[in-house]
């Protein structure tokens, strides 16, 4: 376990906003490199070739790259950055954060906020992102000479370890996700396979899932199995839209899914004796199986989830124990896939 919290934790220090998820990329290469053939494509998404080449069964395995962050706008005459959203940031943690800001240097910054002494009353409010800036101490001629509109800024948040097997980081959304691939791809090295196999490590999910489009037109796979994010049991969450941290897979059941491939993972989890939880969506599923299921004629796909607190602030919370049951559900699909 403490392999995987190791590559997951070096995963979620590596920048990678959407369209510029170059730094994630290549860690992710140079580990899948030690089990396939690995590339990076022109539109960011790592691509792995495993497997029996030309089976007739062709999978493909998928999780987004790019992580949710901030990209600057302009600078005004103070100094200060206006900020417009890379992907779905919670604008309610913003206020007060620490921020890191990709310019020509890595420079710590803070998002601006009002002293709850100078506040009107409405300190409940969020303003829009655009109304905000952030400070990084210098002047406007300092901050020009290494910042540029353009440039990408993350939030802050060291990697921890948490009680038991539970960490928080940033990123998470969807590292935890790659993280499972890598470890599926490990969990596969001594087996034999009847299929070809493609790892996708994908870009762009987080601003419309651009990467998975374009990397499932490429490789044109049979199958496809999607692995992110989804919402795991909190305060003041509906318990019926949660999975439970440690409480294994999120197994996806919607209209965009194939209903066979969801009915076998739920199969292959009861019969490992694994914990698990129907993830039940009445439309889209807000992930790259919506992409990934409809290109070139119809990729029949399936979505297993891992329960994650926080979604899309700087402390998101996983458990490792789903990470790992989570890789170890699609090696087993994976073995018993007939040539």
């Amino acid at each position: 376990m403490n392999e995987l919290k190791e590559l997951l934790f070096r995963l979620c220090a590596a920048p990678g906003t959407p369209g510029d998820e170059h730094a994630a990329a290549q860690i992710v290469a140079e580990e899948l490199s030690q089990y396939g053939e690995a590339s990076i494509d022109s539109m960011g998404n790592v691509i792995a070739k495993l497997g029996k080449k030309g089976a007739k069964e062709h999978i493909m395995l998928d999780a987004h790259i790019d992580q949710i962050g901030l990209i600057v706008t302009g600078i005004d005459d103070a100094g200060f950055l206006h900020i417009d959203r890379s992907g779905g940031v919670d604008r309610r943690v913003l206020p007060g954060s620490p921020v890191l800001v990709y310019g020509r240097e890595v420079l710590h910054g803070i998002v601006c906020c009002t002293p709850p002494h100078l506040s009107d009353g409405s300190e409940d409010k969020v303003e829009p992102i655009d109304k905000l800036s952030v400070d990084v101490g210098l002047s406007k001629e300092e901050a020009e000479h290494l910042i540029q509109p353009g440039d990408r800024i993350l939030l802050y948040a060291e990697p921890k370890a948490l009680l038991g097997s539970r960490v928080s980081a940033a990123a998470l959304d969807d590292r935890a996700g790659v993280t499972a691939l890598i470890r599926c791809v490990q969990l596969l090295a001594d087996t034999d396979l009847n299929c070809e196999l493609t790892v996708v490590c994908s870009s762009r999910e987080e601003v419309g899932g651009q990467g998975a489009m374009t990397g499932t037109y490429s490789v044109n796979p049979t199958r496809a199995i999607a692995v992110d994010v989804s919402f795991a049991a909190q305060p003041d969450v509906p318990p019926e839209k949660c999975g439970k941290l440690g409480g294994g897979p999120m197994i996806g059941i919607a209209p965009a899914l194939d209903r066979i491939m969801s009915d076998r993972f739920v199969e292959l989890a009861k019969a490992a004796g694994m914990p698990y939880k129907l993830d039940v969506m009445g439309g889209s599923t807000g992930t790259n199986c919506d992409e990934i299921s409809v290109t070139r004629k119809g990729v029949p796909s399936a979505l297993i989830s891992i329960p994650l607190r926080y979604m899309h602030t700087q402390v998101e919370v996983i458990d490792l124990n789903d990470v790992e049951n989570v890789a170890k559900l699609m090696a087993d699909y994976i073995k018993e896939v007939q040539a």
